[in-house]
């Protein structure tokens, strides 16, 4: 089994800039057999992948947040994270971090990625 705890959410202000970080713990496979994506809950909008990062550390990000957010991943601490600038007000949603071993396969579709974070809020405003 696969654990995702995603910390770093909060209310901020456009424009401004904002970390988030995912701490994952396994019983099975080790953490660098897995891709890892960040996905965003908007309001009124399914959830939907923004960035995601394989083994090796490649990385891919939706057009929305391309240029604005970076995604990164510590191998050795099992950790992952999303760096959040120049926010908008579209950004606000529920952020999960996600992880698949066959990720690269579905991203950004969140369907067929087998574990999630409880996730964390993000709320933007203008």
């Amino acid at each position: 089994q696969v654990s995702l705890m995603e910390s770093g959410g909060g209310s901020v202000q456009a424009g401004t800039s904002r970390r988030l970080s995912c701490i994952f713990s396994s019983t099975t496979y080790p953490y660098g057999d897995y891709y890892m994506g960040w996905f965003r809950k908007a309001p009124g909008k399914k959830r939907e992948g923004v960035a995601g990062v394989d083994r090796n550390g490649r990385t891919t990000y939706t057009d929305s947040v391309a240029g604005r957010f970076t995604i990164s991943r510590d191998n050795a601490n099992m950790s992952l994270y999303l760096d959040l600038n120049n926010l908008e007000s579209e950004d606000t949603g529920i952020y999960y971090c996600g992880a698949d071993r066959f990720g690269e396969d579905w991203f950004p579709r969140d369907r067929g990625f087998a574990y999630f974070g409880q996730g964390t809020q993000v709320i933007v405003s203008s």
